[in-house]
């Protein structure tokens, strides 16, 4: 069934607010301490990783060094080069599905954004967790028997005398809402074909005749 033109316009909407995922920030994790008032933190791009300050993310695997976990490389992280393509091709078939108008075209590819966004999280979790656990215990310099450094996956955790935020960053909002329109859009447009049935239902009420 085709959608009305205002579901179609909010569905391609929805598909163009992806194209600000390759301009803004996707994540951002932040680390504060004493020795560090000022905080360390690195933000989490679609295709890269950097610090939020220049020296940062240098400063951040030099802390790492010490406990043995692994130095944060991003071109050795094969999502990021992912991460583009999969973002890139909802947008194209977001686009699509608007100008052609299909429901089910739309369904599609709200259940893809869907997939793609809890696939997205659990790699993440897998990412902080192999980060945190997989531990260099041989050359550490700082070992704490049973710790782990794994940051949060949303929200703020005790690490050491560090507390680790992690939290999304204006790209990353901006996708939610991107999601967040195009499940609109479908609701809008079933709505407006329920209203029709409706309208076009006969009316079976009873009629009272005056003598």
């Amino acid at each position: 069934m085709s959608m009305s033109v205002r579901s179609r316009s909010l569905l391609a909407v929805a598909a163009l607010l992806l194209a600000g995922a390759f301009f803004l920030p996707l994540w951002n994790v932040a680390l504060v301490a004493p020795q560090y008032p000022e905080g360390l933190g690195m933000r989490i791009w679609i295709n890269t990783i950097a610090g939020l300050k220049p020296n940062d993310l240098d400063s951040i695997n030099n802390l790492n060094h010490y406990i043995g976990m692994k130095r944060i490389e991003p071109e050795s992280i094969p999502e990021l080069r992912l991460m583009p393509i999969l973002v890139g091709g909802l947008l194209a078939l977001g686009l699509v599905a608007a100008a052609v108008g299909r429901r089910w075209l739309a369904r599609v590819w709200v259940g893809a954004f869907l997939v793609l966004g809890v696939a997205g999280l659990v790699d993440f979790y897998r990412w902080e967790y192999d980060y945190g656990h997989n531990l260099d215990m041989e050359n550490a310099i700082i070992k704490v028997p049973g710790m782990n450094y794994q940051p949060p996956l949303i929200g703020s955790k005790q690490l050491l005398n560090f507390t680790a935020t992690s939290l999304p960053a204006a790209g990353g909002y901006l996708i939610a809402f991107s999601l967040a329109l195009g499940v609109f859009a479908l609701y809008m447009d079933r709505s407006r074909e329920s209203q029709a049935v409706e309208a076009k239902a006969p009316n079976t009420s009873p009629v009272t005749s005056v003598a």
